[in-house]
């Protein structure tokens, strides 16, 4: 049997448009557009044009529905540029082409989201066909903004969990991203996916709102954040549960090990953006999977490839070869954790 080999990504796809502003208005009052840019958003398709740009010698191959539309063919198109298969990348007359007005404030790099779930709503289990692919990782994201994929079945499951599970069938390693909102299901949709899912690969908001727990603190508490991964692998991750957060990340894993990790110390005026940061931290934790990296590896370069991502407001702008991303680690060091 051939071995297999390469990410395959699927879920949202979703055009970004990426606007810095001078500040964060009140209510009913103004802010100051100073640059803007259109670009790629969506966990799967950041994660896939990250590694693109980290220049991976694997297969990158896309699954996901976009529309027939202006946005759609530029999405197909930027994946054709960037060595991305889009086989599995659909177009829909449906609905548009999902897409998202991020408003980052230029002094703190902080971003809000204006979402329009378009064609990201209608994916769903018949989307995904594991017979066509030879990949070794399936990369699922957003749950929570995938509304077929998110819908609870009869006995609590949910499409998005039946894909997991037919690609583990199907002998693909699986790792799941979860996005921040409010949703009242949030923990009955992350659960029914758990124990379909290798590693689980979050923010300690979400990782909070599925563990039952309040985890957005300031400083983090590095061991609630331990603990919250421990309590994530008992409810059903196969391997590993790795929660990332401003001042690095913390790994759990069916060993009983924790690894902790601390992001890189960057000097101020570094960041330009934090837009796409946490996909980049995912693309790098996951090439360090697909490669055999060990975790104390996967996590440095994670936290290196979160840097790179923010010396650009748009996500995947910022991302180069990997040996440039760990480069990062030698000219800043680690912060204090």
């Amino acid at each position: 049997m051939t071995r297999r080999k390469g990410i395959l990504a699927g879920g949202n796809f979703i055009m970004d448009h990426v606007k810095l502003i001078n500040a964060w208005p009140e209510q009913d009052m103004l802010a100051d557009i100073q640059k803007e840019t259109s670009s790629n958003g969506g966990g799967p398709y950041n994660v896939l044009k990250d590694l693109a740009a980290m220049r991976v010698s694997y297969p990158l191959e896309a699954a996901g529905l976009v529309g027939k539309d202006a946005n759609g063919d530029w999405i197909l198109r930027d994946c054709k540029a960037a060595g991305i298969d889009a086989a599995q990348l659909r177009q829909t007359d449906r609905a548009p082409t999902s897409y998202t007005d991020a408003m980052t404030v230029a002094g703190t790099g902080r971003r809000t989201f204006f979402h329009q779930r378009g064609a990201n709503a209608l994916l769903g289990e018949a989307d995904f066909d594991f017979t066509r692919t030879r990949a070794r990782l399936f990369h699922l994201g957003y749950l929570m903004l995938l509304d077929e994929m998110d819908r609870l079945l009869p006995g609590g499951g949910t499409p998005a969990a039946r894909v997991l599970a037919a690609a583990q069938k199907a002998g693909l390693l699986t790792s799941v991203d979860i996005v921040s909102t409010e949703n009242p299901d949030f923990r009955a949709i992350a659960e029914a996916a758990l124990p379909h899912t290798d590693f689980l690969v979050i923010n300690e908001v979400e990782a909070g709102k599925v563990a039952g727990v309040s985890l957005k603190t300031n400083p983090v508490n590095v061991s609630a954040v331990c603990d919250a991964a421990r309590a994530l692998l008992e409810r059903g991750v196969q391997r590993q549960v790795v929660i990332h957060f401003e001042a690095g990340a913390v790994v759990a894993d069916r060993s009983g090990e924790v690894s902790i990790q601390a992001s890189l110390n960057l000097p101020e005026g570094f960041i330009a953006g934090a837009t796409g940061a946490g996909d980049a931290f995912a693309a790098g934790y996951l090439h360090g999977v697909h490669e055999g990296f060990s975790t104390a590896d996967s996590l440095t370069l994670a936290v290196c490839t979160a840097a790179a991502c923010l010396t650009h407001p748009a996500p995947s702008m910022g991302l180069r070869p990997v040996a440039e991303c760990l480069r990062l680690a030698d000219e800043h060091g680690f912060r204090a954790l």
